[in-house]
């Protein structure tokens, strides 16, 4: 920041007095009050002396504005009283009123610096006269003095404010020579003062705005009407282009001298033009800034929705006149949420920024890509010959991904979901459009992702379909009686008994009939119903439970899945306790059953959260273990009791082959250094079994005892099974 320099404005004189002093000097007392009374008046302060050297002392106050001095004193006289006066500079007026009747008193006393002789034996009124034309003249002369100091004051302040000005201050002749430019110029353009006087406008006026320039700098105009806010690119001394904003301003024409009377005040000569010239650099750098964000996706620097339906918007317009075909696409990046889980945000953005590349070298030049937000993609493809153009280049997209990304040093391989629209098969709107791309979209994922579909009138009853059955969920929560739970054991083979069992969710559609959990949880997680479904499930599952502890089946563990969206809320373990408390179930016979997605997720909230739910003596497991990219280190630090297996690993188990039995080997080596129960799930097969024994995993569940069953079924299990909840003996 430049530092102001110290300049003093403040006036160097002080302001008139309100009252005017007068000095009598005379040895005669009686005469000193003659004149008193003579002299005496409103706004007079008189003052006495009867000797040079009291006068003397008096007056080297400086504050005395007319003395009335008698030439012959006691000690010196009059004349060496002026003399002191002229020496020492003494600025006040002398006014001689003598006996002395001759001229060359008179004379000296004036060559002295007396402003008037006057004798003593004379009209009294003379000096009544000439006291107050002195007052009257010490007052003018302050005045103007201050008026002096002030013009002074003025003039430098307005020097300085030019000077020290931000902006470019300059005047011009009447030809667009400059004739004054303040030192801005030189800071901003480059230019010294001296190179530009004398020198034409032009030179500083970047070449294409130099028709636009010849108004402002020409300006004539005053007042209202003048150039203001005029935008010129100025151009330094190196040829480097500047931005300004250029306010030509035709100043007061008395003032600043643009304007010359000649022959009064009705004619005026041009002078020339006065402007400020503002450097707006940074101010355009910022607009260009903001105006890009508002249109752009900051970290890929594609557009983004609101430039890309404008864009497709236009394009429309011109397909419609030229009749001409155009192709709207919607890409969808496959298994994206796997990078951002396991690597984190960052190397996800890695992930798109990469992929936004990729893709735009597979376009046309006249093709857009804009990213709609997340892992979402839209491309506009105007001038379609036909409609196999679009999938043509969603051809190359794909073969594009095919090549592995990097991705915390490690090769990723990913794909993409594509669906495409064409106008003016599919719609006539950017709406309608992207709405049908977005639908085709979708039916590639549900077919196994990693493709491309173009939209079919077909496709609307199946995303119709989604949006009612969203609504329909919504309305069995409200209602609570559509919903059902089945309960699957889970055994220890060893024992020849049922120690727990997993609550899982049934709907009694009013039309569908009765769905599975993977027909509707997905939409419950997505619209996040999933938290009011899972209160559903806990209040159930354990009021079905207190009623089988009731009935002597005590040593059953109830395991329920929690959506990794509960863990957003703090008062997770205070519900779960009330729930408990509630029914009267010990909280140790609660298993919750988290994903290794929490692992990774937020993980120090979490890990603070479980360990929160293991104090209130609940049991927590890790389902679906081995089927994500979790840390050891995390499986360290959270408090566990027990992993699941997933259902394909144990799917892949082969007696013939080693490698089958590899995975669940290691896994069951972890659980054993961490201490941890550990649980298979799908035993479909006797030959699972014997080889998960043989591995030291002994609790399991699966169809090989029993599928999941409603829960009077599933107490008849608990009895009637090969697997009892209790030893026989204990039953009878």
């Amino acid at each position: 920041m430049k530092a102001i320099p110290n300049v003093d404005f403040s006036p160097q004189i002080q302001e008139p007095r309100a009252s005017s002093s007068i000095l009598i000097v005379d040895d005669d007392e009686r005469v000193r009050a003659v004149y008193r009374q003579l002299l005496s008046a409103e706004g007079r302060d008189i003052e006495e002396c009867g000797s040079g050297v009291e006068a003397l002392r008096r007056l080297d106050r400086r504050d005395v504005d007319v003395v009335i001095l008698d030439i012959n004193l006691p000690d010196i006289d009059g004349l060496e009283v002026m003399e002191w006066m002229v020496h020492k500079h003494v600025p006040t007026a002398v006014v001689v009123f003598s006996g002395d009747e001759s001229i060359d008193s008179a004379i000296r006393a004036l060559r002295h610096g007396a402003f008037e002789f006057i004798r003593k034996h004379g009209n009294p009124q003379e000096l009544v006269d000439t006291v107050e034309r002195v007052l009257r003249r010490r007052r003018l002369e302050r005045e103007h003095a201050l008026m002096t100091v002030r013009l002074e004051q003025s003039e430098r302040l307005h020097r300085f404010l030019v000077e020290q000005s931000p902006d470019i201050i300059y005047t011009l002749d009447r030809d667009g020579n400059f004739i004054f430019v303040n030192g801005r110029v030189e800071a901003l353009l480059g230019y010294a003062r001296d190179e530009l006087l004398g020198k034409h406008y032009s030179l500083i006026v970047h070449p294409d705005d130099l028709e636009h320039a010849r108004f402002a700098f020409n300006e004539r105009r005053i007042g209202d009407r003048a150039s203001t806010n005029v935008e010129i690119r100025m151009q330094t001394k190196t040829q480097g282009v500047r931005h300004f904003e250029n306010r030509t301003i035709v100043t007061i024409l008395s003032s600043q001298g643009i304007y010359a009377a000649t022959e009064g005040p009705a004619t005026q000569h041009f002078m020339g033009t006065a402007g400020v010239a503002r450097d707006i650099t940074d101010r355009k750098k910022a607009e260009e800034t903001i105006a890009f964000q508002a249109f752009h996706d900051l970290l890929t620097g594609l557009p983004n929705r609101i430039l890309f339906k404008d864009r497709l918007g236009v394009a429309l317009t011109q397909a419609k006149r030229k009749s001409k075909r155009l192709g709207v696409m919607f890409i969808d990046i496959d298994r994206f949420k796997l990078v951002n889980d396991t690597y984190g945000h960052h190397e996800g953005d890695e992930l798109l920024k990469c992929f936004a590349q990729r893709a735009r070298a597979c376009l046309r030049s006249g093709d857009t890509l804009a990213r709609q937000g997340g892992d979402e993609f839209t491309v506009l493809l105007p001038d379609l010959s036909s409609g196999d153009d679009a999938a043509v280049i969603a051809d190359k997209m794909l073969a594009e991904l095919k090549q592995p990304f990097r991705i915390a040093g490690l090769d990723f391989f990913t794909t993409a979901s594509v669906g495409i629209s064409l106008f003016p098969d599919d719609g006539d709107s950017p709406e309608i459009l992207l709405r049908n791309a977005d639908i085709a979209m979708y039916q590639i994922k549900g077919r196994g992702k990693n493709g491309y579909l173009k939209f079919t009138p077909e496709m609307i009853s199946g995303h119709s379909l989604r949006m009612t059955l969203e609504s329909d969920l919504r309305l069995a929560l409200e209602a609570g009686d559509q919903f059902e739970l089945y309960y699957q054991p889970q055994v220890s083979h060893q024992q020849g008994r049922t120690i727990g069992m997993e609550a899982l969710i049934r709907w009694h559609h009013p039309r569908h009939g009765l769905m599975a959990p993977d027909a509707f949880i997905p939409l419950a997680e997505e619209t996040g119903m999933i938290v009011e479904l899972g209160d559903w499930v806990l209040e159930h599952a354990l009021s079905q439970l207190a009623e089988w502890r009731g009935k002597g089946f005590t040593g059953l563990q109830l395991a329920i899945n929690l959506s990794p969206k509960e863990f957003d809320r703090a008062d997770l373990p205070e519900r779960l306790m009330q729930r408990l408390d509630a029914h009267a179930v010990p909280a140790d016979v609660l298993d919750i059953e988290i994903t290794e997605n929490l692992l990774m997720k937020d993980a120090e909230k979490n890990i603070n959260m479980v360990q929160q739910l293991r104090n209130s003596g609940l049991r927590v497991s890790i389902d679906d273990f081995g089927t994500r990219y979790s840390s050891l280190n995390y499986l360290r630090r959270f408090p566990i009791n027990s992993i699941k297996i997933d259902q394909s690993f144990v799917r892949d188990l082969n007696p013939n082959s080693n490698s089958s039995t590899s995975i669940i080997h290691a896994i069951s080596c972890i659980a054993r250094t961490f201490g941890l129960r550990i649980l298979a799930e799908g035993v479909e097969t006797e030959a699972q079994r014997q080889l998960l024994s043989g591995l030291a995993c002994d609790d399991m569940q699966g169809f090989l005892f029993s599928r999941p069953l409603p829960a009077a079924e599933f107490e008849a299990f608990l009895t009637a099974s090969a697997f009892p909840s209790r030893p026989q003996a204990a039953a009878d």
